[in-house]
């Protein structure tokens, strides 16, 4: 029970910075969207289809299910945070190569997969 509240808790603050990110463009939407729908899928079903439902977040996770790709601001800020935020795992762990090691790796898998997704073409 304590883990399930744990994985809603998370979706519900990638719920918020998803929300943040509609309207800021320096923040991308669909990436935290995307996780909470994975946080919510581990936590909540009811939460998962109110997510993956909505009329105001449906759409981000839909157009990346169907392949219609997110915009390229999105990756590139994505990119940024992974970055930042393993970067500075990465200096805080400075005696710990191993895990040094496993986070670049974790960092260079996920930039690969964000890269590899499809644009979003603005029409």
């Amino acid at each position: 029970m304590i883990i399930k509240n744990l994985w809603n808790i998370a979706g519900i603050i990638f719920v918020l910075l998803g929300s943040v990110g509609i309207v800021l463009p320096v923040l991308p939407t669909t990436p935290f969207l995307l996780l909470a729908a994975f946080c919510f899928s581990r936590g909540s079903e009811k939460l998962h289809n109110w997510l993956i439902n909505s009329t105001v977040f449906g759409k981000y996770i839909d157009d990346y299910m169907k392949g219609n790709g997110i915009p390229l601001h999105a990756k590139i800020i994505s990119i940024l945070f992974v970055w930042t935020g393993i970067g500075y795992s990465i200096y805080k762990m400075r005696n710990v190569v191993f895990g040094q090691v496993i986070l670049f790796l974790i960092a260079v898998t996920v930039s690969i997969h964000i890269i590899s997704i499809k644009k979003k073409s603005n029409i």
